[in-house]
């Protein structure tokens, strides 16, 4: 099936194959770390955008040999104005914005804020190349959005390793399939086109039967979630004064030991 780009994008890379659209992350010098450039153009483009029209399945993947690093350092050290629900702060996410299933193939490092893509597709899978970890605490930074989100698909005791270790804590695709969060490891070069393969059989699909199952097993899991995640993000926008949310990303740059404040 021939692939057409579909659109010119600053930190994305937007194909399609027929009814399936390819979004990959594009900042592979960067890890594909997510900024404000990269997140403001995937909200943009889960936003009803045109480049969707037709589309039956979503696979969102990264350039070069990592999947998502996170926030960039950058943002982390950066004056940040706060929103006030985290439906505004998760905006580039296409898991609640589209009706199409989305395929999440994660092709490296997927750490910290790259661990939502992998909470919040519906079908994930991995390189044998890919390795996990949420470094937030590590970085002075509380997690606690992608471990509630994450929480419904790994074996708890999995998350709370790679919460309270951070950077001390990663683990590999292998690891990764066993603790819940992948469904099916493959090759590096056997990735992408597994994704597609899933994605076209998904096409073949009733695009309503789908739709309809789909919000059923999401209202399901957004009812269990909601409470919890707004209260998360709000003791994340708490944290923000804390001298430790800036000490973290700051030792980080200069590369050194941070000062964390005792209690």
């Amino acid at each position: 099936m021939e692939r057409t780009s579909m659109a010119s994008f600053a930190a994305l890379n937007v194909t399609r194959e027929g009814a399936i659209v390819v979004v990959t992350l594009d900042r592979p010098q960067r890890r594909n770390a997510l900024d404000a450039t990269m997140m403001r153009e995937l909200a943009a483009l889960w936003s009803g955008h045109a480049l969707l029209d037709g589309a039956r399945c979503v696979v969102v993947t990264g350039a070069g040999p990592g999947f998502c690093a996170g926030a960039d350092v950058d943002l982390l050290a950066s004056d940040r104005t706060p929103v006030e629900r985290f439906e505004d702060e998760l905006a580039f996410l296409p898991g609640r914005r589209i009706d199409v299933p989305v395929i999440a193939a994660i092709n490296g490092v997927c750490a910290g804020g790259g661990l939502h893509f992998v909470a919040d597709a519906d079908i994930v899978l991995a390189s044998s190349a890919a390795t996990f970890l949420d470094p937030h605490v590590s970085v002075g930074q509380v997690t606690a959005l992608e471990p509630l989100t994450l929480r419904l698909r790994m074996r708890p005791d999995a998350l709370m390793r790679m919460v309270l270790l951070g950077r001390g804590e990663r683990i590999d695709a292998a690891a990764a399939q066993a603790a819940g969060l992948v469904s099916e490891v493959v090759e590096p070069d056997a990735l992408l086109p597994r994704a597609l393969e899933l994605a076209a059989r998904v096409a073949e699909g009733s695009p309503e039967a789908i739709r309809i199952s789909r919000a059923a097993l999401r209202d399901f899991e957004d009812e269990l979630l909601e409470r919890h995640l707004q209260a998360g993000w709000e003791a994340i926008h708490a944290h923000w004064s804390h001298p430790d949310a800036a000490e973290g990303p700051a030792a980080f740059q200069e590369r050194r030991a941070p000062r964390w404040v005792q209690r």
